[in-house]
């Protein structure tokens, strides 16, 4: 059950990457919408924080090597890293 919530919350911590990036930030950056990104930028650092803990947990869990482990970190905080990790690791 865990590791189905970890995948899913790695996609969305994806999508809200894309959000975050191709929608708000424009809106911010070139039209001065300076609320646009907060939203966004809050889901994406919830969907972030609970990917680092979802991932820390399951590497308990599972018993996941230390570079494991770390890649899921560094995972984290690439763009779409989460995707890349779940397809490596995860499938």
């Amino acid at each position: 059950m865990i590791k189905k919530t970890f995948r899913i919350l790695g996609l969305l911590e994806a999508l809200s990457i894309i959000a975050l990036f191709g929608i708000a930030m424009p809106l911010k950056y070139g039209f001065g919408i300076l609320g646009a990104t907060q939203i966004p930028g809050l889901i994406h650092g919830i969907f972030f924080m609970g990917y680092v803990a979802l991932a820390t947990q399951l590497a308990t869990q599972e018993q996941w090597p230390r570079k494991q482990l770390f890649h899921a970190y560094l995972a984290s905080v690439a763009p779409l890293g989460t995707l890349v990790f779940d397809r490596k690791y995860l499938q």
